[in-house]
């Protein structure tokens, strides 16, 4: 579903990533394991698009991303969860989600919105509140839930468990746990042991910006 070939690239004279190499097959959960600074956020957010490959392919499903825009790639159903959740305040929680779902004409908002719902039951009853006014933990949710809204394929969740007390993390654990019957691929970015070690099919180590041999 995802493959990184030979990945490169530069943020100013700083070489982030160095000859990248990554699969994630259909329905398969993946974590990209590393320290601070090792390329995992790096990784994300080139295959999101938001930083261009000096050198390398992204592949999603066969087709080559490194041209696309982010919101094409979102329109392709991959869903994204930044560690700084990056949401937009002043917009209500129910808007934070359905935002990627404006830009994937082929899904139905209505649908995609019920199905979070399903699964994150605890958003609904906040639905009307602004961001702004959520505890970190919350915002996490709301982020996790924006990401589902769109990733029908694929899922990219950077540091999901972290600076989370640890019930939240549970739940994040839990909803996530759900996802494993389904052909739905996740790409999850972690640097230490967590809740979502017990879900994953395989763990990469990622090394500055190359992975460890």
């Amino acid at each position: 579903m995802l493959e990184l070939r030979d990945v490169h690239v530069d943020i100013a004279s700083a070489q982030v990533l160095r000859g990248l190499r990554l699969q994630v097959a259909k329905g398969q959960m993946v974590g990209l394991v590393g320290r601070n600074g090792a390329g995992k956020t790096s990784t994300l957010r080139s295959i999101m698009g938001h930083l261009t490959p000096r050198i390398g392919q992204i592949l999603f499903d066969g087709q080559d991303l490194v041209h696309m825009s982010a919101h094409v790639r979102a329109g392709l159903g991959i869903g994204y969860m930044p560690e700084d959740r990056g949401l937009v305040p002043e917009l209500t929680v129910e808007e934070n989600i359905v935002l990627p779902l404006w830009v994937s004409p082929s899904l139905s908002l209505d649908a995609r919105l019920a199905w979070v719902y399903e699964v994150l039951p605890e958003l609904k009853a906040m639905a009307y509140r602004r961001a702004l006014l959520l505890s970190g933990g919350q915002q996490k949710l709301v982020a996790l839930a924006r990401a589902l809204a769109v990733g029908t394929r694929l899922l990219l969740l950077d540091e999901p468990f972290e600076g989370v007390a640890p019930a939240l993390s549970m739940r994040l654990s839990e909803v996530i746990g759900q996802l494993k019957s389904t052909d739905l691929s996740v790409l999850i970015a972690q640097s230490d042991v967590n809740h979502a070690n017990d879900l994953l099919d395989a763990q990469v180590v990622i090394e500055r910006g190359a992975l460890a041999a």
